[in-house]
């Protein structure tokens, strides 16, 4: 062979070579643009405050800007629809909740997404109670009184929630029918603008999320009765449960978790769960989202798939009861 030849067929060894080594090439690290975080409530609710805390952090954890996207309306259905139908490559993630993630499909059969089928979990961020709550001017002080003063007055006392179907609206419903009282349900777009409503004296009663009540708690504008966790909450130490204010297997919390959408590659789930349990396990984050009642509790995405299964079937029992009870 002459080098004219030896020359010809090492070029065409290198192009024939090209392809393979194109691919051969590691992907770009991930992320390498600014992610979105889509929140289905509006700024102030408790989600909004959560996610605020955790993707400052998290922005340091992946060099990118984290950016919010409140997408409010139908307790948090439109805001999980869009992520549900978003590009499955984990730069547009959600946070759901109870309200989204097991509460809606309970009551929905026609529900627009589909809460296991449609999400990929990425993990668990915490929980917490709601805290019951009065105007001042109701003349009671236990969970005790409330029931007295509203059998007194059947359907006069009025009790606000975010909107039909919301946790909110199912928690007092189901307090409502262990009781055996009934209530007026005041529908409102927000938590965040029923509490401006019941601090304004415009309705009777709240169960209340921490991060927008607590600040008008401990101004003494807002009484708090007792709070819906199984045991004391630490925000409220010296607060009563219901469940031992005299009504025993009382339990209502609102958990927090992030979510991609269903087919997001697994490497990209890994990548966002350890910065988020990072992110999670720093002491000021900690006591960030302490200040707001909120508990981390950070999780692997099979750990968060088995619980998020167990609520949608607890919440589907609660909301047969809560409707035959209607």
């Amino acid at each position: 062979m002459n080098a004219l030849d030896h020359l010809c067929g090492t070029a065409v060894l290198a192009a024939l070579a090209l392809p393979a080594m194109a691919i051969a090439q590691p992907a770009p690290a991930w992320p390498v643009k600014p992610l979105r975080v889509v929140v289905p409530f509006p700024p102030g609710s408790a989600a909004d405050a959560a996610t605020r805390v955790i993707t400052v952090r998290l922005s340091e954890f992946f060099g990118q800007q984290m950016i919010i996207d409140n997408r409010s309306g139908a307790s948090g259905n439109i805001g999980a629809d869009i992520v549900a139908r978003a590009a499955p490559d984990g730069y547009t993630t959600l946070v759901g909740t109870t309200s989204t993630h097991a509460v809606a499909v309970s009551l929905n059969e026609k529900l627009s997404y589909d809460p296991i089928k449609d999400f990929a979990p990425v993990t668990l961020l915490g929980s917490s109670p709601y805290v019951v709550l009065v105007h001042p001017s109701v003349p009671v002080t236990s969970m005790k009184e409330l029931v007295a003063h509203a059998k007194a007055r059947p359907g006069q006392v009025s009790y606000a929630s975010a909107g039909n179907a919301s946790l909110a609206h199912l928690g007092t419903e189901l307090f409502s029918s262990m009781a055996g009282v009934k209530m007026n349900h005041v529908p409102y777009k927000s938590s965040a603008l029923s509490v401006l409503d019941l601090v304004a004296g415009r309705i009777d009663l709240l169960f209340g999320t921490p991060a927008p009540v607590l600040p008008h708690l401990r101004a003494g504008k807002l009484r708090a009765l007792a709070s819906t966790s199984a045991k004391r909450a630490s925000f409220v130490p010296d607060l009563p449960t219901v469940a031992e204010s005299g009504f025993p297997g009382y339990e209502l919390n609102l958990w927090f978790g992030l979510f991609a959408p269903a087919a997001t590659p697994a490497a990209v789930l890994d990548r966002l769960n350890a910065g988020t349990l990072k992110v999670l396990a720093l002491p000021d984050t900690r006591e960030a989202l302490a200040l707001q009642g909120l508990e981390p509790a950070p999780t692997t995405p099979a750990e968060f798939a088995a619980m998020l299964r167990r609520e949608i079937e607890r919440w589907r029992k609660v909301s047969a009861l809560v409707q035959r009870g209607n």
